[in-house]
């Protein structure tokens, strides 16, 4: 199936080509810059994951993350989402890398869901534009809406 992205991504390269070479040109500067700016971060938490996983053998990953974990690992995994911070396109390699490893549907559900929703790193910011009760509010209705999606996939991935 990747090869239908490849494909696609190139025949809309080559229409934009055909129609303004120099849009294009503009287009790919401006992603590389992007991309230089992500690099660092991206390089980062990568090798976080390397040594994560490097350090952690599946069966302490499923005791942690596992379906055995149960709750308790949808805590564990809930707390460190809410204040991991870090971006979605790193996010979900890792919550593969951790589901090849051992971890279970419900906890890597969690974990996402509160590492997208959740902001125990950025509440400082939050309260000084939504105020401290808008701020809790958010967060509070975040970490149970976390706890919902990791119930639902639960369910419906066992």
């Amino acid at each position: 199936m990747t090869w239908v992205f490849y494909l696609f991504t190139g025949v809309a390269f080559l229409a934009s080509l055909l129609k303004s070479k120099e849009k294009t040109k503009k287009a790919m500067i401006k992603a590389w810059r992007a991309f230089e700016n992500i690099l660092p971060q991206f390089s980062a938490i990568l090798l976080l994951i390397g040594i994560m996983l490097a350090g952690l053998t599946p069966q302490q990953i499923s005791s942690l993350l596992g379906d055995q974990a149960g709750f308790w690992g949808v805590l564990l995994a809930i707390a460190l989402g809410a204040i991991t911070l870090m971006p979605g396109f790193v996010a979900f390699p890792l919550a593969a890398a951790l589901l090849q490893n051992g971890a279970g549907t419900m906890q890597i559900a969690a974990f996402i869901s509160s590492l997208m929703m959740v902001g125990i790193i950025t509440m400082p910011m939050e309260i000084q534009y939504f105020g401290r009760k808008g701020a809790f509010l958010r967060n509070g209705l975040a970490l149970v809406f976390s706890l919902i999606v990791a119930v639902v996939m639960g369910v419906v991935f066992r």
